[in-house]
Parts: C-alpha cells; structure tokens; sequence
C-alpha cells in the first residue's frame, strides 16, 4: 500500500524547473523534413539496418505479447531492428524519459502514459505522429475516434494510441442472486449502486462481505466526472485552443461522488483498502466482495479468479449521477518518436514500427493477449478477435461503452502538464473524505493548490 500523506506539499513530477531544464536541452536536429517528418524514401537510402530503441512500461503477459509482436515485425522487415528496453511502470518510464532528454540520450520511441501527455508535447522533444500523417496522407479513419481523441491537441494527433483501457464497473453475479438481485442488469447509476450494495452487505445481512469497494485511485474521480459531462480542468478540459489553467474537480458532480461513497464507506456498506490497486482488486477476486470499479486491463485478472473462485463475473458501464450521453475517458498509453539526436532513418523506421502496432490484425493479436482496447476499428472485425469475443462476451461491455460515448472536451480529458500531481492530489482529497473530511472542503484545498503548480507550470512553457 502506498503510504499516506495528508498534507498539500504536491511532488511536482514535471516541476518548472525540471521542464526549463529539459526545454533548454531540446531542439530540432536539422534533418528532418517539413513538420519534422523526414523524406519517405529515407529507409530506402540507408545502408544497412537501422536500430528502433523502443523504451516501454509492459510487462508481464502485457510484455510477453508486445515481444511477441516486436519479433513478427523485425522479421518481415530486413532493414529494420526494433530493441525494446523495459524501463519500469509509467511513472519510472517518464522520469527517466525527462533525464533522458535532458542528457541528450532520448530512445527513437518511447510509450507514455496518457496524463504525460501535455508534458511530452511542451518537451519539444518529440515528431508529431501528425507530421507524419500528413507527409504519406495516412488514413486514420481506423482509428477509434475516443481513443485518437485523447491524443489530440487542436485537431492535430502527437502521438499514436497504443495500449487503451476503460473504467467499468465489476460486479459478481454470484452475490447478486444470493441477495436478490438481478444478475443480468447491473446498476446504472450511482444510487443503483449504492442500493444494490446495501442489499449485498453483510452489516444489512446480504451474503457479501461489502456490498462495494474500490481503490482510492484519483483516476476514478476523472472518469465520474467526465462520465457526467463535466470538466476536470478549464478551461475547456485545455482542449480548445486555450492551455487549461485551472483544476475544476471540486465541481458538483464530483463532490456528489465523493459523497456517495464516503456515505457508503460510514455505513459499513463499503470497504475500504486503501489507495493500493493490487489490494481492491485482491478483494473482489476473493470474492467477498459485490462490486468494484476498475479499469477493463483486469479484466482478464477479474475472470481468472472467479473461475477459481467459483463465482460468475458481471461487467456493467462505469455509473454515472444520472443517464446521459457522455462517457469515460480513455485511460493507458500512446507512442511517441523522439527528435533531438536521432538520424532521419531512425525516425521513420519508428513510424513504420508504429503503423505495424495499429493495424486491425496486430491489434486484434493485442487485444486477445492482453485485454487491452484496441485502437483499431477494423480489430474487431477480426475472426481472432471475434471468437475471442464470443467465448467471453464481458469484453463486449467496454466496446459498447466505448461506441455510445460522444467525444466531447469532457470525455477527452483533462490536458494540462501538472496532471500527474492533479491526480495524486486529488487521491489526497478521496481518502481524506472517506476518513472523515468534508468531500467539498477536501476537493477545493487540492484545487486551491494546485493553482499555482498549474500557473508555474504554464509560465515556464509560454
């Protein structure tokens, strides 16, 4: 479990001064193209096989898979080496990807994590995935529009979606029965949830342990609100034009969430184990537990332990305050190629590596290896995926969810570079209120604060 920290003092991961440092370092090579795309033909001229360093955060199955696609790709390409370093989580991937450019030792592509976002663009460190859309005129109409979405800044896409998963809300059928409920419709809304997990407890005298529980993960927050039609942060979520200068989620909507469960957890309806992912999921597989929310990259976890369990595992929409037209953000990683220091054939054999990983066949292989949401459209049309779909239709659940959400700056998210301490600020305001703080008093003193992260932030990059 993570150790608590109840004061303010927000880490700043991509702090002013870390991103002056890492700006001062960056700048074009001089060799590439118009936008930054080197020529087409670059590959064609280049003696010998060029070298892809590809720094990642996969691992496990996940990495198994992706080696598995690495080598498929290098052995249809002779002039191509793709070497993938695994480098440690998200977090670790970053950070070391600042050092990096700072030292002047950037890979040629690195996966990122989708809040780094912001923070890669301001780098000026990187080739927009769009200057090389626009150099071959590269059909992106494959593309889940959610997903390129989220990637994308005034209409241009920075970097290629890769690994894409989607909050939804896990529900064990087996429980459901036992209390009386209908197994086959899992709740809607937050009041449904929280009516189905009084009936589930065991403090109400259901057959589970707690009727509800989840990590204190400020992720969560993020989807509620978006999920709802709000903002995380203004304005404009930072997607119109103008660069967010300001959290908003002390908003209503996210008060009311953070009430709802805060009310659940004093009532005994709701556990509560903290901010640790591993320890909420450990919870539910066990299967004491009624329901949880989750991102669907457990969902292969999720379905493993209820098969050893003996308990049948439901998955319903992320709950939402009341039924609407909006929907979750996509959470995950995308793939960026560097610039400073890389040679024009490297660039390129990074962007053919990069449209091998989006194809509809890859990743349908993605998709059925790992769990995670294919970027592609086309993916799931294919037979793998298909068959793979109709052996364990709660796959099905995220792909549906995903089509009736509208792509709006809400369910894009929130781009602002200090997001990786909005969101840990915000887990400071979630646990605090499940302690006993008041939910609106909590959310706006993080808010407060981060004013000034997200103004140092701003000023270091205009």
């Amino acid at each position: 479990m993570r150790n608590t920290t109840r004061g303010r003092s927000l880490p700043l991961a991509a702090s002013a001064a870390a991103l002056a440092l890492a700006l001062s370092a960056c700048g074009g090579s001089g060799t590439s193209g118009e936008n930054g795309a080197p020529a087409a033909d670059v590959l064609e001229n280049a003696d010998g096989v060029t070298e892809v360093n590809f720094w990642h955060s996969m691992d496990g199955t996940n990495g198994e898979t992706l080696d598995g696609l690495i080598k498929e790709f290098n052995d249809a390409n002779d002039k191509i080496e793709v070497k993938s370093v695994y480098q440690g989580d998200y977090d670790t991937t970053i950070t070391k990807y600042k050092a990096a450019v700072q030292s002047d030792s950037t890979p040629s592509m690195v996966q990122i994590y989708d809040i780094g976002t912001q923070f890669m663009i301001d780098s000026g460190a990187v080739v927009p995935t769009q200057a090389f859309i626009d150099r071959d005129e590269y059909d992106v109409s494959d593309l889940q529009p959610n997903i390129a979405g989220y990637y994308s800044i005034d209409d241009e896409l920075w970097s290629m979606p890769f690994n894409t998963s989607m909050p939804v809300l896990y529900y064990n059928k087996t429980l459901f029965e036992a209390a009386g409920l209908d197994a086959e419709t899992p709740p809607l809304t937050l009041a449904d949830v929280g009516t189905a997990a009084g009936k589930l407890s065991k403090v109400n005298g259901g057959p589970a342990e707690f009727g509800f529980n989840a990590a204190i993960y400020g992720w969560l927050l993020e989807q509620e609100i978006a999920t709802n039609g709000g903002l995380y942060c203004g304005p404009d979520n930072g997607r119109a034009g103008e660069r967010a200068g300001e959290f908003t989620f002390n908003n209503d909507g996210a008060v009311e969430f953070v009430d709802w469960w805060k009310d659940m957890v004093a009532t005994g309806v709701a556990g509560n184990t903290g901010r640790a992912t591993a320890d909420a999921q450990n919870a539910f597989k066990s299967g004491t537990i009624g329901m949880t929310l989750e991102s669907t990259g457990a969902l292969g976890g999720m379905q493993k332990a209820a098969d050893e369990q003996g308990f049948e595992l439901g998955v319903g929409f992320y709950p939402r305050i009341e039924e609407n037209e909006s929907g979750p953000i996509i959470g995950g990683a995308s793939l960026w190629i560097s610039e400073e220091g890389h040679s024009d054939a490297e660039k390129e054999a990074s962007w053919q590596f990069m449209k091998f990983l989006a194809e509809p066949a890859t990743q349908a292989t993605w998709h059925t290896g790992t769990g995670y949401f294919p970027i592609s459209v086309g993916a799931l049309d294919e037979p793998k995926d298909v068959a793979w779909r109709e052996q364990y239709p709660q796959f099905d659940v995220a792909v549906q969810q995903l089509a009736d959400t509208k792509l709006t700056p809400a369910t894009q998210g929130c781009s602002a570079g200090p997001m990786p301490q909005a969101r840990k600020a915000a887990e400071d305001a979630l646990e605090g209120a499940l302690l006993g703080g008041d939910s609106e008093t909590e959310l706006t003193e993080a808010v407060t604060e981060l004013k000034r992260e997200i103004d140092s932030y701003n000023g270091s990059v205009q």
